[in-house]
């Protein structure tokens, strides 16, 4: 996904998701991709008639992929007289399938707080360009069921420099921040032109040119410490396309890593490493995992604790083992602190 600056306003990517599931979800029979990308919000302003979508096309498709990490349940509806025809391919999101479990149940007190919630939601979920992109489907044939108010998909939450750096990419001005790369005991301060927020496998990146190397760099906002500082320092650029690039070569990292991973049977590691994007079952108990980087991919993994053993590569199982290492000695050290002999409980 992205957000960048390219002379018109740029569309949050929040707005664009949202105006995405909200056009799936009035839709009973589904829409089209070029029923999409003409109308929705977030698309049709890049969209060129009888054009060139191909970058378009891209973006849908890694929404495509974020929206359903979300646990929005989307499905692709192949026509009936043309079986194996990707271009009349339908998207639609069934409304029942979005709606909550029927195990979950809430009590008097917070059913008013949740109504209460509702009508502030229904005042303002439909944007002027939310409705906009509705008639604009009505005109185009495509009916759409109703009620749709009161549906949003659950966006995650982003990191504290994400809005600044919006700020600083519309006001095209340097910022500084400092940065913690793995393996450094302390965090740097870099000074750097942002031209685009990209969100690339449910992360958000800043690319843009390092004014200590004056070259392009994408940094990850999970690893920018403290807050980011917006100078008064303007810059300029040619670049158009600094998105796309930075999409293509994390992209290209992403395909070029692999790992190899056991995971216990019918494990929770084993269903949602299945559902990771590229996840592919080598063996009866191995999977192989795309990634982008080591570090964050050690962290999910670790998390999993004794349902997971790394097979491939090396560092990664180091990198796993060292957490896991960390995490007994950590709790063994509160133990003692604590007194008693549970610490050699825990070794």
């Amino acid at each position: 996904m992205v957000t960048e600056n390219a002379g018109a306003s740029p569309v949050p990517v929040e707005e664009r998701l949202f105006s995405l599931v909200l056009a799936l979800l009035a839709s009973e029979a589904g829409l089209t991709k070029n029923e999409i990308l003409s109308s929705v919000q977030g698309y049709r302003q890049k969209y060129a008639f009888a054009g060139d979508n191909s970058s378009l096309e891209r973006q849908f498709e890694r929404d495509k992929d974020d929206i359903r990490e979300l646990g929005v349940p989307l499905e692709t509806i192949e026509p009936l007289d043309e079986p194996g025809s990707n271009h009349n391919l339908r998207y639609r999101i069934p409304k029942g399938d979005y709606d909550l479990p029927p195990d979950i149940s809430f009590s008097p007190e917070e059913i008013t707080l949740l109504n209460l919630a509702a009508l502030a939601w229904r005042e303002g979920s439909l944007s002027r360009e939310s409705r906009h992109a509705l008639l604009k489907l009505r005109s185009l044939g495509v009916d759409s069921i109703e009620p749709v108010l009161g549906y949003a998909p659950r966006i995650r939450t982003r990191e504290a420099a994400f809005d600044p750096l919006t700020d600083a990419l519309g006001r095209r001005v340097l910022v500084r921040f400092a940065y913690l790369k793995p393996g450094d005991l302390a965090p740097r301060e870099r000074t750097v032109a942002p031209l685009a927020l990209v969100q690339h496998q449910g992360r958000w990146h800043v690319q843009g040119i390092d004014q200590d190397v004056v070259e392009p760099r994408t940094f990850l906002l999970s690893r920018i410490v403290g807050p980011v500082t917006r100078t008064r320092i303007p810059f300029q650029s040619d670049e158009t396309h600094a998105a796309e690039t930075a999409l293509e070569q994390l992209d290209a990292i992403w395909e070029a890593n692999v790992a190899v991973v056991r995971a216990r049977a019918d494990s929770d590691a084993e269903t949602r490493l299945m559902k990771r994007r590229g996840s592919t079952r080598v063996s009866p108990t191995e999977l192989s995992l795309h990634f982008t980087d080591l570090h964050l991919l050690a962290d999910e993994l670790a998390g999993f604790g004794p349902e997971v053993l790394v097979v491939s590569p090396p560092e990664l199982r180091l990198a796993v083992r060292k957490r896991l290492q960390l995490t007994v000695a950590t709790h063994t050290n509160r133990l003692r602190e604590g007194g008693g002999d549970r610490a050699e409980e825990v070794v």
